[in-house]
């Protein structure tokens, strides 16, 4: 068996290579983050194992960084083995009691993590191409972040130039309400407005609901309100709806390139009440092939939602709290899908109200729920059968 460690940088990859008996193959060597390089590589590795079938490679999950290699490699039917980096950290400390870390040095440590025999799953392509799904997911995340300090903004700016419209509407952050603050970012400038004008603008946003009653209402309101005139505020309002809107396009898109891909799959788990394709989506995206995990603890502990164990002689810690040292946005899906499986399912929410009878808090009896989803998402994906509500 041949054994490459691969330390993934952004420009070059630093390679060690050595065989079953741990005798170093090449000196360290470098190849550059290209084609060329790429191509060196496979050449070295075929003139050492021309049966790549006895070839096993090692890299760090380092992110974006190492994708163009690990398809490259993926190409050439290679075993890949994606390392957490902080596995990689632990192992060479347990190497030496010097600190000493350098690219040729992890790429060595890597190989000898092939080497050791220690529980590793394959890298399949069914893995590679859910980066997609993922990227996906993860770029809808960050937007509807991005969206909710946007409508944070607004709240704020509405306080400072008509305070009182909040109390008139069933939320600021409607279409019809966005409608209105757009053309008259203030107070002032909706007091100042022609009141056909202003019922004809209420009555299109909203879709026919806002009539005649509460355009005159809002512009009532605004002639008596306290809010200020600062020209400079109500330019930034402006701006900020401008930015939603573009954003809530940016989201639509990106929804339905999921869907596409989600219907694609046609994984079982969205026929749990209370799985949106969305969750769903990131869920599925952030798992990759479930076969990389062998029992439903292996996908709490890679969510960071196993509880931590404090134990030192006699002392045992009463008040075991989430790891949080795995996939935020994976502990983040599986937190807020349990929320609404909780409400739509019965049994679940039969589960949900057992535990806070036992006095735990709120979510920390959704984190029952949530090991206890992740237990029937794990038989559905591996039998693919449909849910059944329990009768």
């Amino acid at each position: 068996m041949i054994y490459v460690g691969i330390d993934v940088a952004k420009d070059k990859h630093d390679c060690y290579v050595s065989d079953s008996d741990g005798v170093e193959l090449y000196a360290p060597f470098i190849i550059q983050n290209t084609r060329e390089g790429f191509e060196d590589l496979f050449e070295k590795v075929r003139a050492v194992a021309p049966d790549l079938s006895k070839v096993k490679i090692g890299l760090e999950a380092t992110g974006h960084y190492g994708y163009n290699i690990l398809g490259y490699l993926l190409e050439k039917e290679f075993r890949i083995f994606l390392i957490n980096p902080l596995h990689t950290n632990l192992f060479r400390k347990s190497l030496s009691l010097r600190q000493t870390k350098t690219d040729k040095v992890d790429a060595r440590t890597i190989c000898m993590m092939l080497h050791s025999g220690m529980a590793l799953t394959p890298y399949s392509k069914t893995s590679y191409h859910m980066e997609e799904l993922k990227s996906l997911t993860r770029y809808r995340f960050d937007k509807v972040h991005e969206r909710g300090k946007l409508k944070q903004s607004v709240s704020r700016l509405v306080t400072i130039l008509f305070p009182e419209l909040e109390k008139l509407v069933p939320s600021l952050h409607m279409k019809s309400v966005y409608a209105l603050l757009y053309e008259f970012p203030g107070a002032e400038q909706v007091a100042a407005c022609h009141m056909t004008h202003l019922k004809k603008l209420l009555y299109d946003a909203s879709g026919g609901r806002y009539g005649k009653d509460v355009a005159e209402t809002i512009r009532n309101a605004a002639r008596s309100s306290i809010g200020s005139h600062i020209p400079a505020k109500s330019l930034e309002l402006k701006h900020t709806i401008d930015l939603i809107r573009k954003i809530d396009d940016e989201i639509n898109e990106t929804e339905s390139a999921i869907k596409v891909i989600m219907d694609d799959i046609g994984s079982p788990i969205l026929t749990i009440p209370g799985i949106s394709y969305r969750m769903g989506a990131m869920i599925i995206a952030e798992l990759g092939d479930i076969s990389r995990f062998n029992s439903p603890d292996k996908i709490l502990a890679y969510a960071g939602m196993s509880p931590s164990t404090y134990q030192s002689g006699q002392l045992t810690s009463s008040y075991a709290h989430m790891e949080k040292r795995g996939s935020r946005y994976l502990r983040y899906a599986l937190f807020n899908a349990t929320k609404f499986v909780c409400i739509w399912d019965e049994s679940f929410a039969k589960y949900l109200a057992k535990k806070r009878s036992e006095g735990k808090h709120y979510n920390v009896a959704v984190s029952h729920a949530a090991k206890k989803l992740v237990r029937l998402m794990f038989h559905l994906i591996n039998t693919g059968e449909a849910y059944i509500p329990a009768a």
